[in-house]
């Protein structure tokens, strides 16, 4: 989503809602384009985008570089399993953003009795076993942590693997929950949560 050009980066009107610019997404992915050409980068993807929004890039005329990855927020409360399938059948990598989860609104994963049934099953965290789920669908996992502990620990899963099993249970935890919604951009033209995936 494009904002308004201007000193402010995320510019708001008076009630509260981002001020969008009149940028066609395709004309900013052609810059990022120019932007390998030229070697300033060596790979451009995108984030946030729903199947709609990816499939315009991807049969975009002249398309001269494909997107690498569509970075999403994903969890087992949002498993994205749709929006997985068709970034994956279309060589297109996901990386999983908030893939603990959060506590938002009162949602906290590492409660899950689901989750952490399967963390004492594998003597492992929760968080443990949230890396370990998205990495077994194939998708790059970001986890945010400042503590160096968890740091090491979120890292240290490698050496076990989940059950089918314990992958559907997983999965079966799916809510549709998105904890990043960016509600001051829900009236932005390319707002990419309008539709199921």
């Amino acid at each position: 989503m494009g904002f308004k050009p201007g000193e402010i980066d995320v510019p708001f009107d008076r009630s509260g809602m981002v001020i969008p610019s009149n940028t066609n997404f395709l004309d900013t992915w052609e810059a990022m384009e120019d932007l390998v050409t030229a070697g300033l980068v060596k790979a451009i993807g995108v984030s946030n985008f729903n199947h709609e929004q990816l499939e315009r890039i991807l049969t975009k005329p002249n398309l001269r570089v494909r997107p690498l990855t569509n970075q999403i927020e994903c969890h087992p409360y949002l498993t994205q399993r749709n929006l997985i399938s068709f970034c994956q059948s279309r060589d297109v990598s996901v990386i999983a953003y908030q893939p603990l989860g959060g506590s938002s609104g009162g949602v906290d994963l590492m409660d899950n009795p689901v989750i952490q049934t399967i963390a004492r099953k594998h003597h492992k965290s929760p968080a443990q076993i949230l890396i370990r789920f998205q990495i077994q669908r194939n998708v790059i996992v970001v986890p945010k942590s400042v503590n160096p502990k968890r740091i090491l620990e979120n890292i240290q899963v490698f050496d076990f693997e989940l059950t089918e099993q314990d992958m559907n249970d997983l999965l079966r935890l799916n809510r549709n929950l998105r904890l990043t919604m960016f509600p001051t951009a829900e009236n932005h033209k390319d707002y990419p949560f309008h539709i199921e995936f």
